[in-house]
């Protein structure tokens, strides 16, 4: 009698695992946080996917192990799924969903950055157009003041000719 455990892991359950622990590998992370990740995705413990991992996964992806590690070093971007997981049917699985769901996060978050900087441009054109006006406002009232400084100038002149005159 061959009875299969219920518990037991699925051939997409291992690729999950696989290739959320290659891809913390390439981001730089700790295994135990993919461990982590991945219980949350596949409803178990982070214990029984480390132990998964450590017990019959990890000896089949040591040659993509390696190219991860080298990526994260040299800053490379991800490695393509085909040579992972060894697919070419072309079917998405819930990983490459998961990649699609995860690069649509960083559009927006580009995007969203992308908008704050342009409101932050559009803030600083308008706090440059009202300097601009207060410069004119305050040119104006400068000319006022020396027109008018001019003129107490010219009184103060007035005033003092006429005391002189007046004292002879």
């Amino acid at each position: 009698m061959n009875a299969t455990r219920q518990d037991a892991w699925t051939d997409d359950e291992d690729i999950i695992l696989a290739e959320t622990v290659l891809r913390y590998i390439r981001e730089g992370k700790t295994q135990l946080e993919a461990f982590k990740d991945v219980a949350k995705q596949l409803s178990r413990t982070s214990a029984a996917c480390g132990f998964r991992w450590n017990a019959s996964i990890r000896k089949k992806y040591q040659d993509a192990i390696q190219q991860a590690k080298e990526e994260r070093k040299f800053g490379g971007g991800l490695s393509q799924r085909s040579h992972i997981t060894g697919e070419s049917d072309g079917n998405p699985s819930p990983s490459s969903e998961k990649d699609t769901i995860e690069t649509a996060i960083s559009l927006l978050e580009k995007m969203r950055s992308t908008y704050s900087i342009e409101e932050h441009q559009k803030e600083q054109e308008r706090l440059v157009a009202q300097l601009k006006e207060e410069n004119e406002l305050l040119k104006e009232r400068l000319s006022y003041y020396e027109k008018a400084w001019e003129e107490m100038g010219n009184l103060w002149k007035w005033v003092s000719e006429k005391n002189i005159s007046h004292s002879k």
